[in-house]
């Protein structure tokens, strides 16, 4: 047995590097008996079946350090979160959410604005100082022109790296820039609505030094943060903590209340209104969200009762 990691899944053959050779694998059957398989950044033990043609079956999935849902992937120590200054515009209620997910995690984030040529320098240092002053690490980068890559570059060494953001940010370009040449397929722009075409269509873990590797994704706006408890959620915006068992109700959900060890300090200027306000439109869509997957549960239990009780086929 040889040990490796997964690198891409296209159609369940999966390559797999091992001691800096990559060998094309199968996964071996009991993995989906047993509710499972292999995932980009997964470690994992192969057979070799054929050195020539450097084929192999995966034979042992090791423990997981992490796991994301959407996009698949594994043991992640880091994730970039590429914002965009223009064209898209800046979603911050995404990188929001993204951050959160990450801490939930347990996942390193790291900020990138990007695109930086295309904005006022203004609106580029008053987002910069927000997640600066958090303690979060923010790079500014302007992928076309290569500028902050060398920064960029420093964070990921010895490090299981995912780019992240919407379609169109700049994800890709930067992955061309820290290789010096085309990796990926870069994204187009649309000139009719100014959103991005998401041109990545699967998880790709590329190798970037020794023991180094970045992903290519299909982006994590779908990350389902309802897998988080609502009553968790203010504890993921790590500037919140300080502050959270000061409210009066130990219950609180830092919106409507008074008496809030939150809202005090965000009067007191000690919180970011904008990072405020984006948590209370998270906390209150996840509240919708299962409110409405209760409704759904509500209404098929009541069809079930009336298919049962009046034998309908």
């Amino acid at each position: 047995m040889r040990k490796g990691i997964v690198l891409s899944n296209i159609s369940n053959l999966y390559k797999v590097e091992v001691e800096s050779a990559i060998y094309d694998c199968n996964a071996r059957g009991k993995f989906k008996s047993n509710d499972i398989s292999p995932v980009s950044g997964d470690l994992v033990d192969i057979e070799i079946t054929d050195e020539t043609k450097k084929a192999g079956v995966i034979t042992n999935i090791y423990e997981r350090k992490n796991y994301l849902k959407r996009p698949k992937m594994a043991n992640l120590t880091q994730i970039i979160l590429v914002v965009s200054m223009k064209l898209p515009k800046p979603d911050l209620e995404l990188l929001d959410k993204q951050l959160v997910y990450a801490e939930f995690l347990g996942i390193k984030p790291i900020i990138c604005l990007n695109k930086i040529d295309l904005e006022e320098n203004k609106k580029i240092e008053d987002i910069f100082k927000i997640y600066k002053d958090i303690g979060y690490d923010v790079i500014k980068t302007n992928a076309k022109e290569g500028l902050g890559v060398a920064e960029l570059r420093k964070f990921l060494k010895d490090n299981i790296t995912a780019f992240s953001g919407n379609s169109g940010v700049g994800k890709s370009t930067l992955i061309n820039d820290i290789f010096g040449k085309d990796m990926t397929q870069e994204g187009v722009i649309s000139n009719r609505n100014k959103r991005g075409k998401n041109t990545t269509t699967q998880v790709n873990l590329y190798k970037v030094g020794e023991n180094s590797y970045i992903a290519d994704t299909p982006g994590f706006s779908t990350f389902d943060i309802n897998e988080i408890p609502k009553e968790d959620l203010a504890q993921y915006f790590i500037e919140f903590r300080p502050y959270i068992g000061k409210c009066e109700y130990g219950d609180c959900s830092h919106i409507k209340e008074q008496n809030c060890g939150i809202k005090i300090a965000l009067e007191q200027g000690k919180i970011s209104r904008q990072r405020y306000e984006n948590y209370c439109k998270i906390e209150q869509r996840g509240r919708s969200i299962r409110s409405k997957k209760r409704t759904k549960g509500t209404h098929l239990k009541v069809c079930r009762d009336i298919k049962m009780r009046f034998d309908i086929k």
